[in-house]
């Protein structure tokens, strides 16, 4: 078994992309995570760029570098606990949650996250908050108030001070605005 490490992968359809696209080229793949993929069985004719060139066709790319590694595993363990964060009902400690997940000290992980992308955890993580907030927030299925706890904020008014803050507009007045949202993987 190989394990491939890819830069890019933010979502469910990211995971069956990359999944599919390798299966084409003559790949046997297993699980498929964000940002890592099992590879079963890799034909001898079906080489390293071409498989960098097919993902990269599609927005993604082979990460080969360990440090590299782990800051798209971080990143991806940070968008998944963003987007799935109402399915817990504990909100675990960011810098406790990422040391119990890689199992490295968590300021280590801090300052690898600082030097390879030149912003911090925290706010790599509230840009993330932001960005789901802007999809609940364009979904209008749920009060502001119910979308600021279930990302994590203590507050209502924390939450709308932060995203004002971000964005340049309340979350009632982004709800009402032909705003735009960005693409995960270029935050």
């Amino acid at each position: 078994m190989t394990e491939l490490h890819i830069k890019g992968m933010v979502c469910d359809r990211c995971r069956r992309t990359v999944a599919r696209d390798l299966a084409q080229l003559g790949l046997t793949v297993g699980a498929v995570d964000l940002g890592r993929v099992e590879v079963l069985n890799w034909p001898d004719e079906v080489s390293h760029e071409q498989i960098r060139s097919t993902l990269q066709a599609e927005g993604f790319d082979l990460i080969d570098e360990p440090k590299r590694i782990l800051v798209e595993q971080i990143k991806s363990l940070l968008v998944n606990e963003v987007h799935h964060a109402h399915e817990r009902p504990d909100h675990q400690n960011v810098s406790d949650f990422l040391s119990e997940k890689l199992g490295y000290d968590y300021s280590y992980v801090s300052q690898l996250f600082s030097a390879q992308t030149g912003t911090t955890i925290e706010r790599f993580l509230i840009a993330q908050k932001i960005e789901r907030a802007k999809e609940l927030l364009q979904d209008g299925e749920q009060r502001i108030a119910d979308i600021a706890f279930d990302l994590g904020y203590s507050s209502v008014p924390h939450f709308t001070s932060q995203f004002r803050t971000i964005v340049g507009i309340t979350p009632a007045q982004f709800r009402k605005s032909p705003l735009g949202r960005q693409a995960l993987d270029t935050i």
